[in-house]
């Protein structure tokens, strides 16, 4: 399978890393030798495979020795994008729009959302989002639409019978698709799976203080990118307990791993709103039905997160950052951009001030919608940044779903 690629004068093959690579990030070579090992992998035909759950298409993709080493959503195949290979999201918004989709998020951004939230999760040191960012890929598993197969397949029957043809096409093969690279995590299981257990086998109170604060990393997570969809079954933990019999020679207990356990927050796609749920449905986050949300924030997640959060400039810092991220998008508008920040901080200073009063995250969550709007004024003949914070007063018919 031809990828993307230039062809010299002599028609030989010039990988795509000897031309401009969209995919190489200078900040971050590690990120970008992996994603190059997936156009390797593709191009050697390790192709990505499908993944038939959730409601878009979204691929599993692999390195050259056939490990799964990420996961590629690509942005035309969300739930509402033009290519999604699941009809069903399609039929729900044709037929009853009301009831479907999030009328307060962006359409068709689920992409930036998963990379923002890994960009959240990095500034605050939170270590719970598999990195996450922008690529393109393209591969013969992606849904394209017909057309576009048809044109890769009429230019590699010119280039095979004419060779010295291939310089002039723009591009050889099927178009790249722009879409979310995740880094895959191993030996995790559905959240669902491990609260279940730990109600008939209660962790022991070291590894409990230990996956409180995990928990307490996924709030703050949530909170912050207010995450309208957080269930069960798209956070993940890892548990690893050692598998200790009763005839375990007293001298090898010194070589025996303690046991620990970590959180990993996937499916961010549907974060960073320009308002708060006002409409139909209020998205709550369903881990503040845990029996672990009523449990007062811990001084670990205030020393690490507070010294962040409560400095202006940090958070200045994060909405740049933020807007870089964004504004890659074709459809980018930078009045709802803004309205999203207005959200972020806002949900920042309620974070601060339930961290300081020693809340819970389940009184977090039932705060006021706070949105924090920043303005340029011009008055004596200069520029000021005028903050404003309101209220959102309107609330969802439904509050539970």
């Amino acid at each position: 399978m031809l990828s993307p690629a230039a062809y010299h004068d002599d028609q030989d093959y010039i990988s795509p890393f000897t031309i401009y690579n969209p995919n190489v990030i200078p900040d971050d070579p590690s990120f970008s030798d992996l994603v190059r090992q997936t156009e390797i992998a593709i191009d050697c035909g390790i192709l990505p495979e499908r993944i038939y759950q959730g409601s878009s298409g979204s691929y599993f993709v692999k390195s050259s020795v056939n490990k799964t080493i990420a996961v590629f959503k690509p942005k035309d195949e969300e739930p509402y994008g033009r290519l999604n290979p699941k009809w069903t999201k399609w039929l729900h918004k044709l037929c009853c729009p009301c009831c479907f989709g999030r009328s307060c998020l962006v359409p068709n951004q689920g992409y930036l959302s998963e990379a923002g939230a890994s960009l959240v999760d990095t500034k605050l040191e939170l270590n719970i989002v598999p990195k996450t960012k922008v690529v393109r890929l393209v591969s013969e598993t992606f849904n394209y639409v017909r057309l576009d197969r048809e044109k890769a397949r009429a230019k590699r029957a010119v280039i095979e019978r004419f060779p010295s043809l291939g310089r002039r096409f723009n591009r050889i093969g099927l178009p790249p698709k722009t879409g979310s690279f995740q880094l895959f995590v191993e030996g995790y299981k559905d959240a669902d799976y491990w609260i279940r257990r730990f109600e008939s086998e209660p962790l022991a109170d070291s590894i409990q203080k230990q996956f409180q604060f995990e928990f307490e990393r996924l709030v703050v997570l949530d909170y912050i990118i207010r995450n309208t969809d957080r269930g069960n079954d798209n956070w993940l933990i890892r548990y690893d307990k050692p598998e200790v019999s009763k005839d375990t020679p007293e001298e090898e207990w010194a070589f025996v791993k303690p046991p620990a356990i970590r959180v990993a927050a996937i499916d961010n796609g549907l974060a960073f709103p320009f308002k708060h749920p006002d409409s139909w449905r209020a998205y709550p986050y369903h881990w503040a039905w845990l029996s672990f949300a009523k449990v007062p924030f811990s001084e670990d997640i205030k020393n690490l997160v507070l010294p962040k959060t409560s400095d202006m400039n940090f958070v200045q810092d994060l909405c740049d950052d933020m807007y870089l991220l964004f504004k890659q998008d074709k459809g980018f508008d930078k009045n709802v951009f803004e309205k999203q920040m207005g959200v972020l901080r806002g949900q920042i200073l309620n974070l601060n001030q339930a961290l300081k009063d020693g809340r819970s995250p389940v009184q977090l969550v039932q705060m006021p919608s706070v949105i924090i709007e920043r303005s340029t004024d011009q008055s004596n003949g200069s520029l000021r940044s005028v903050i404003k914070q309101r209220f959102q007063q309107e609330s969802p018919i439904f509050s539970w779903c």
